[in-house]
C-alpha cells in the first residue's frame, strides 16, 4: 500500500468503489432496453425520426461500453487492495496521489504516467 496512503483512506476509497460499482450495474440493469433495435410505429403522433432513435440507440451502447469499462476498472482496483498493491502506479510504480483517488478511485497511474 501506498505509504501516504492510511488504513482509513484505502477504506474509504473501497467504498467510494463499491457505491459506484452498484450505481453502474443497477444502471445496467435498466439501459437494458436501451440499446434494442429501432422500430418506429409509423401510426403514433410525435415519432422519433429513424435517423433520432437510432443516434439514442448509438449513444446508449456507448454508455454501455463506458459502464462495462468502469466496472472493469473498479474490479481491478479491488484486486490491487486485496493484493496490498493500491495506491501505486502500475507504470512507474510512485505512490498515487489521495487527491486523484478522491476523484477517481479507480486510476491506476499517477498524474505524471496519466499525462
Amino acid at each position: 500500500m501506498a505509504d501516504d496512503l492510511s488504513d482509513s483512506q484505502i477504506a474509504t476509497l473501497k467504498n467510494l468503489m463499491l457505491g459506484w460499482q452498484t450505481e453502474l450495474k443497477a444502471l445496467e440493469e435498466e439501459a437494458a432496453s436501451w440499446s434494442d433495435t429501432v422500430e418506429l410505429d409509423q401510426q403514433s403522433v410525435g415519432r422519433l425520426s429513424r435517423m433520432d432513435a437510432m443516434q439514442q440507440q448509438e449513444m446508449a451502447q456507448a454508455e454501455a461500453r463506458r459502464r462495462i469499462s468502469d466496472l472493469a476498472r473498479i474490479d481491478i482496483a479491488l484486486k490491487r487492495i486485496d493484493e496490498d498493491e493500491y495506491g501505486w502506479c502500475a507504470e512507474c510504480g510512485e505512490p498515487i496521489a489521495y487527491k486523484r483517488l478522491e476523484i477517481d478511485p479507480a486510476a491506476a497511474l499517477c498524474i505524471g504516467c496519466a499525462s
